[in-house]
């Protein structure tokens, strides 16, 4: 797979019929390796290795509903009290992430009420703390480490 623009992790890889499966140890099970599954596994494993949150607060295609549109959010990090903290909405490398990006996550989050959004192809890095007060986002340099 191509090289991203994260620190290298381990996996565990496996071939069934043709088609490479990577092991997602929070979903504890082996899921087809697609180009955005790639980008969702190395971010999950800097967001635990490196920001230092607890694999037990992160949720992988946490389904929702909007407008009664059954919705997956890649990945939904919770805060202590069960409430979602950071969604992070992944693409494939070769997605250029554009307004359309954004203004999916947004609305992924009139509904979760998230404090902070991420966006990434695994290249580029967009990180956002929401300015409700404004309903706008502020951007970041980083996403902050795990308190």
């Amino acid at each position: 797979m191509q090289k991203l623009n994260l620190p290298s992790y381990n996996f565990t890889f496996k071939n069934r019929e043709n088609t490479v499966l990577i092991f997602d140890k929070l979903r504890k099970k082996n899921v087809v390796l697609t180009p955005e599954e790639w980008v969702r596994q190395n971010f999950v494993e800097f967001l635990i290795q490196e920001k230092k949150y607890p694999e037990s607060l992160i949720a992988i295609e946490k389904q929702f509903v909007i407008n009664n549109i059954k919705k997956r959010s890649d990945i939904l990090i919770f805060n202590k009290l069960g409430k979602p903290e950071i969604i992070v909405e992944c693409k494939a490398p070769t997605v250029k992430i554009s307004q359309d990006t954004f203004d999916q996550i947004a609305r992924y989050n009139l509904k979760l009420e998230a404090s902070y959004l991420i966006i990434t192809n695994g290249l580029e890095h967009f990180y956002c703390k929401m300015d409700t007060q404004n309903e706008t986002y502020v951007f970041l340099k980083e996403i902050p480490t795990y308190y």
